[in-house]
């Protein structure tokens, strides 16, 4: 089996990737290099560019004409970028993926069953949490950030078109992914992360405080709430809905650990892996961030057999293995 994966060399994609070849997946590789690494795309398939470029999506099928489906990662992620460039999210996130499900019409009339598979790789943050702070594909959706909305939005659109249309899209929901390749081929490409997990690293790396982001929120102890999910699980989760795509009756699948943990929970369970505790400031909310929530994850197990084997401190020691790793593996400036 031969998949596109756009996006494929950031820290999901890569990932996804690479759980493809563990498989027997071919990968092949479509990626603009914005966000993500051409070190992640070595010995893969790659094609470096955008996915609304249809010349290159035209080559891209007429040189694997064995894609059998396609995994859509490509997008921007960070909450509080969104906010102050809400224009360039919807341009890279909306108008790109309705461009590029264009282009993958015009290419894959051979596909089996006559209609095209597309895994897209969405987002939980799409939800309403209810009182307890879970969710599950029947929540209703309430995106609180650009970011947010704009996974929304393409989800509808991708509705709209799969009703009319020779195609199949399935959205995988997920938060907050940590962690590493456990083989340490790929990780979070980023030295300056955005998220929790990468700012208590760089705490750490630093020898400063880490700043807990919030601390007025309806949770146990006010900090925000989260879905931390190993990276690895989410890889294979993905290579899971590839394998019972045709026989899937749903569109949309939630992936998560079942769990919440709050950012001061992380944090302890951060100092307990370490070897040096980081010290714990409070600090006010971001833009966009909201109070959370956690997914679960019973029709991912029913559907597809999977469940997150992951525990939050494995996923930390991947993340600070992959971090003690990450400068010489990436040529970073």
């Amino acid at each position: 089996m031969r998949v596109l994966i756009t996006g494929g060399a950031g820290y999901i994609g890569s990932t996804i990737a690479s759980a493809c070849l563990d498989a027997g997946i071919d990968p092949v590789i479509l990626d603009n290099l914005v966000t993500g690494r051409r070190e992640f795309a070595e010995g893969r398939v790659f094609y470096e560019g955008d996915i609304s470029d249809g010349p290159l999506v035209d080559k891209i099928f007429a040189e694997n004409p064995d894609i059998e489906a396609v995994i859509h990662c490509a997008a921007l992620i960070v909450v509080p970028d969104s906010v102050a460039d809400p224009l360039g999210y919807y341009r890279a996130n909306v108008a790109k993926s309705l461009d590029f499900v264009d282009h993958l019409l015009r290419n894959g009339r051979n596909s089996r069953n006559g209609r095209i598979r597309m895994i897209f790789s969405s987002s939980a943050s799409i939800y309403r949490a209810g009182a307890d702070h879970t969710v599950t594909e029947e929540s209703p959706l309430d995106p609180q950030s650009p970011y947010a909305r704009t996974k929304a939005v393409c989800e509808g659109m991708f509705a709209d078109i799969a009703a009319g249309l020779p195609i199949k899209i399935l959205s995988l929901r997920y938060f907050n992914p940590i962690g590493a390749d456990p083989q340490m081929r790929t990780g979070l490409q980023l030295r300056r992360p955005s998220h929790a997990l990468g700012k208590m690293i760089e705490a750490y790396e630093e020898r400063a405080p880490f700043r807990i982001t919030g601390t007025g929120w309806p949770t146990s102890d006010g900090t925000g709430i989260r879905d931390y999910i190993h990276v690895w699980d989410l890889a294979a989760a993905h290579v899971a809905a590839l394998r019972r795509f045709d026989d899937l009756d749903t569109d949309v699948i939630n992936l998560g650990t079942g769990a919440g943990t709050t950012v001061r929970e992380l944090a302890e369970a951060f100092n307990r892996v370490v070897d040096r505790p980081i010290e714990l400031v409070e600090a006010p909310a971001r833009p966009g961030d909201v109070a959370g929530a956690y997914t679960r994850s019973d029709r991912a197990h029913r559907l597809l057999g999977w469940r997150a084997r992951y525990s939050i401190e494995e996923g930390i020691r991947h993340s600070l293995e992959w971090a003690g790793l990450r400068d010489t593996r990436l040529s970073l400036t």
